[in-house]
Formats: structure tokens, sequence, C-alpha cells
């Protein structure tokens, strides 16, 4: 029965992933050229000018754009139908073997995880995807191979912050599975977390050159000049942002004509309802204390108060960013797979007695099923703090893929 139950998800999930990554390949096609478009603006930014952030994964594709005589969006959309599918690719190869109840169909069907990216397109592809991937990465590495934990936080974590530098702020999850991950015996005292710790350094310090010597006008506008002269692209919103919203203070100002009771009411309420089955699943969870000298594990807290505590540092993005959709999602994405690992690597133990006995596992399939369907697909955050609440989104944007085939 179990077998049957495992194997029914799984080829479940792989349908829904393969939907999808099929969803987003018709939206990243039909977006590619559009002249406005907010991802297409995020992944221009490069290092002609000179060293700033962001411009890694631009100057990668300016090369091949280069080595191949290609056009510009051309490669970038390449560049992204694969980025794409090796996401849902990892994501698939660590959820597969893994089924907790059915509070966990509404973890992963959550409307701020997989499918927010693919029906709030202008999202889609965002650099906050080889966050995704680096991390799951790292993962991997940790889960199979922890010998090499050192070298994969160093590469992936530097890695991230030359992609997307507001993975800063993300920083004490990596940390939070190295604490989890170790045991602290007689030789590993607080200088061997300390030094264990530096391999963060180099990520740390080219996050601080982004914030604290950024681009000049002359900079910019020669960056500028050549995705004009020689893409015919225009330096436009998150690249022409590089110049006028460039500081700190800049940024925190920015955001403030959005602040309203009615907005942060809405976010508060977002993040509760959204966040809600992993919390609840987090509610069953304790660690196992096999781990003689670990501090974190033995401590009376209970793992969703670690949980809190890593993600505290968002509210920083939240206070200086303008996109609070994306930052639900940013967040959820890295909590969710930070538990799946913790699950993964043995160092937490489910209470599946409590677990099955909860309201939620007595109901009859067919309530069950319209508590899924309701949850999971008749509503959705928008990008930006001022946006309303989206409703019905899977059909949407499978009406609207529909919609733009037959025309």
């Amino acid at each position: 029965m179990k077998n049957q139950i495992l194997n029914n998800y799984r080829n479940y999930l792989f349908l829904y992933l393969f939907l999808l990554f099929s969803m987003s390949i018709c939206f990243l096609y039909l977006k590619h050229d559009v002249g406005n478009d907010s991802t297409i603006s995020e992944w221009i930014i490069n290092y002609s000018g000179g060293f700033t952030k962001r411009g890694f994964i631009g100057q990668i594709c300016i090369y091949f754009s280069r080595l191949f005589d290609s056009e510009l969006r051309d490669i970038i959309l390449y560049f992204q139908i694969f980025i794409i599918g090796t996401y849902f690719t990892l994501i698939f190869i660590l959820l597969k073997n893994i089924f907790l109840e059915r509070i966990y169909l509404l973890c992963i069907f959550t409307p701020i995880f997989l499918l927010y990216p693919v029906y709030e397109i202008e999202v889609l592809a965002r650099k906050e995807i080889f966050i995704y991937i680096l991390f799951l990465v790292h993962l991997f590495v940790l889960i199979n191979k922890f010998k090499f934990a050192n070298i994969s936080k160093l590469l992936t974590f530097t890695i991230s912050v030359l992609i997307w530098e507001p993975v800063l702020f993300f920083l004490p999850m990596w940390i939070f599975i190295d604490l989890a991950s170790k045991d602290f015996g007689k030789k590993r005292n607080l200088s061997f977390l300390l030094k264990d710790l530096t391999f963060y350094l180099p990520g740390i310090i080219i996050s601080m050159v982004f914030i604290f010597n950024p681009l000049t006008e002359q900079e910019h506008i020669k960056m500028a000049s050549i995705l004009k002269k020689e893409f015919n692209e225009v330096c436009y919103m998150s690249c022409s942002l590089l110049l006028h919203k460039s500081t700190l203070i800049q940024q925190f100002k920015g955001n403030f004509h959005a602040y309203s009771i009615e907005n942060i009411i809405r976010y508060i309420w977002i993040m509760i309802i959204g966040f809600l089955p992993l919390f609840i699943l987090l509610k069953h969870i304790n660690f196992k204390k096999k781990k003689k000298n670990n501090f974190l594990i033995n401590s009376e807290k209970k793992i969703t108060n670690y949980f809190f505590l890593i993600i505290s540092p968002v509210l920083i993005l939240f206070a200086m960013g303008y996109d609070w959709g994306r930052w639900v999602n940013i967040s959820y994405t890295l909590s969710l797979l930070t538990f799946l690992y913790l699950y993964k690597k043995d160092i937490i133990k489910i209470n599946f007695k409590t677990l099955k006995k909860s309201k939620l596992n007595l109901l009859s399939l067919k309530n069950f099923s319209l508590i899924f369907i309701i949850y999971c697909f008749t509503w959705s955050p928008k990008t930006v703090i001022t946006g309303d609440i989206g409703s019905f989104p899977l059909y949407r944007a499978i009406y609207k893929i529909y919609k733009t085939l037959l025309i």
C-alpha cells in the first residue's frame, strides 16, 4: 500500500513538474522579445562598464552571443529554458522518494512555491532560480559527499552572490545547515566553527564591494552604450536601477511610498497562509539527538523557533525591495529545501503517529481533495507590494497559453 501511494505521488509529481516546465517554455518564448520584460532587464546586466552586482550571468550570455554571433535575447532564452529545466529536474530528484502524509502535499503545491513564477510570469526565470539550483547542489553534496562540504559552500555561496547579491540575507540557512549537520566534539570548539565559516567570507566580501562600490555614472554609460551599439538593447528597469537606485539609502527610500496598513496586512496573511502547511508539519518534528556534542540539536528550542530565526533577516529585504511576492517565494523555497535536507540527512524525526491523527488525515478523500484544490489553485500573491491577490492562477495561466496558441 505504501509503495503504491509513493508511486502514485511520484507519477503525479512528474506530471506536475512537466506541466510547469512546458508552461514555462511557452511563457519564456512569448516574452523574450518583449521590450519591457523585467526578467530580460536583469539578465542584460554585465561587466562591460565595470565589476557590478548581478553582472555574472549577463557577461556569460554576452560571451556566447558574440561566440555564436546570435541575438543576445535568443541566447538568454536558451539559458533560461536550460536553467528552469535543471531546477525542475533537481526538485524532482529531491522530492521523488519523500511522501509525508497529506499536509506534505499542501507544502509542495502551495501557490507560493513552484507555481508562483509560472503564473506570475514577470518573475519567471529571475535570477533567484540560480540561487535555488546552487542551494540544491550544495544540499546534494552534503547528503552524498560530506567531505566536500567546505568546497561546496565556498563555490555555491560565492557564485550565488555574484549572480544575485541579496542572497546574503539567506546566509543563515547555509549556516543553520552547517550547525545541524556537525558533531562539535572536543576538537571542534568555537574557533573550529569560526574557521569553518570562513568559507563564506569571499561571498560576504564581494557583497560588501557591491554595496559600497556601485557603478559610477560613467561606468554605467559605458555598459549601456555597449548594450545599445552591439546588441541593440536599452539599459532599462533592473539594468537602469544600477545607476538610479544603487545605494542602500536609495533602495529604502524607494520603497516608502508603497507602505500602507492594507499592503502590510495583506502580505502578513499571504505569509501565514502560504507557510501554514510547512509550520504545521514542523510542529510534528524534533531533532534526532544522535550528535551528542551538537549544541543546536541538544537545545530545548523547537525547530520552528530556528526557522523563524533564520528567516528573520529577510525582513530587511522586505524593507528595501519592492517585489514582496518574490521575497515570499524565495523565503519559502529555501525554507522548504532546508527542511527536506534535514529529513533526508536523518537529522530530524517526524512523529507520524500524531501526524496521522491530525484533522487533515481524518478527512474523507473527497473533502481533502476539495481543501487541496481551494488552497493550492484558487489564489496567488502578486509580484509587488501594491498588487492584490490573484485568483485561479493555474487556470488563468493555461488559458493564456491556449488563447495565445489559438491566435
